[in-house]
Parts: structure tokens; sequence; C-alpha cells
């Protein structure tokens, strides 16, 4: 909705890099959630008007978000939110997997008593909103522990990569979160990492870990609209 006469405008308020920042984020929180589905032509103009913001920082948002694989651009100029495809989904679950076990494995050998009792409170956390089916307020907490286990790690070039890879992954996992049975078994991967995590037992949280994503492709596979 545009803004009506006398009223302060979005434009006005954000400077030229805040506006593509908000931009990029809120365009991105929109395709990862599925308010913008894969497939869908992207109108500048109309998500200028829909932001808040001039042509210029949406369009830098599109570049952005091409860059992490959110939005493919076209011959005609156009741009798209990309495709799910099957092969490129194995193929990253797989890597975002083998990234984060091997986080996993790096945060055994570092991790403080206060960190892991910091994430041991953030899982019972999960188990109390898995309890009460409260999904959102459960993934936010899940994404909040996968990424504390890739911080303790320490590596930066792996952290560099990992978030890289993570606009992808979370707008893949999203269609993995909406299966019940999946969500539930997916609690008792967590207590099992955590255990391997509070052992320090670096391989074994690898191994986990790379399990507890393959185990959510089928998932995710099942709900891909195939050509």
């Amino acid at each position: 909705m545009r803004p009506q006469l006398g009223q302060p405008s979005v434009r006005r308020t954000l400077r030229k890099g805040e506006s593509h920042a908000e931009a990029t984020r809120r365009l991105r929180a929109m395709i990862v959630d599925g308010e913008l589905p894969p497939g869908e032509r992207l109108n500048e103009a109309r998500l200028s008007e829909t932001l808040g913001v001039s042509r210029t920082p949406v369009r830098e948002a599109l570049r952005t978000l091409a860059a992490e694989g959110l939005v493919e651009p076209l011959p005609n100029r156009s741009v798209v939110v990309a495709p799910l495809r099957a092969p490129d989904i194995e193929h990253l679950f797989r890597v975002f997997g083998t990234l984060e076990g091997l986080a996993g494995e790096l945060a055994c050998a570092a991790i403080t008593p206060d960190e892991l009792g910091e994430i041991g409170q953030m899982l019972s956390a999960m188990v109390e909103l898995h309890g009460r089916a409260d999904r959102s307020a459960y993934l936010a907490i899940n994404k909040a522990i996968h990424r504390r286990v890739v911080e303790i790690a320490g590596n930066p070039i792996l952290h560099s990569q990992w978030r890289a890879l993570l606009p992808r992954m979370e707008r893949a996992r999203a269609l993995a979160n909406l299966d019940n049975d999946r969500w539930a078994a997916a609690l008792h991967e967590h207590v099992a990492m955590y255990a391997a995590l509070a052992a320090r037992d670096g391989p074994r949280l690898a191994r986990l870990t790379l399990e507890h994503f393959m185990n959510g492709l089928p998932s995710t596979l099942s709900r891909i609209e195939r050509p």
C-alpha cells in the first residue's frame, strides 16, 4: 500500500545501504517462507511499492539473492524465484550436512561448559515447544542451536561457506518441517546430537549431523512439484 500524503515515507527514513539491506532481508524471508513461490516472476516496480523503497535497492537486492541461489535472472532480463530442483537439493543437503558435521566435530574440541549449558537450555526449550506444537518458536530455536555450534567451531572459512549456503538450505528445509512425523524424529536426533556434543565425541557428532540432514531430505523432495 502506498503511503498517503502527510505520512512518513520509508524511502525518506532509510539510507541507501539500509534500504538495500532491508529489501534483501525482506525478499529473502518472502522466498524462504514460500510467500514468493518457485518460478514466480519478480517485478521490480511492484516489489518497490510493496517494500516501500526505490527500484535501485530492489535491483541490488535481487543481485544479492541471485548470488545466494534464491532467484534466477532470465535471458530477457526478468528475474524469477529459483525453482526447487531435486538433484540440486540432494547435493545441497549432503554438502551442508557435511559442513555442519565438521562444525560439530570442531565444536566438541572447543566448547566450554557455559556454552554447553547454553545449548542444553535451548534444547530443553525445543522439547517444550514441540510438546505445545509451537512450530514457529521451535524452528527459531532450532536455527539458533545450529548457528551456535558453527560459531563455537571457530573456523572462519567454514563459517563463511555455511552462511553462503544457509538461505538456500533454510528454504529447502522449510518444506521438511511441514511433516509432523519428521518433526518428531528430528527432535530425537537433536537429543542424540547434544549427547555426542556433551561427550565431546566429535566423530559421532559429525556422523549424526550428516544423518540428521539426510533424514530430512525425503520429506523435502516429496513436496517439490515435479515437472
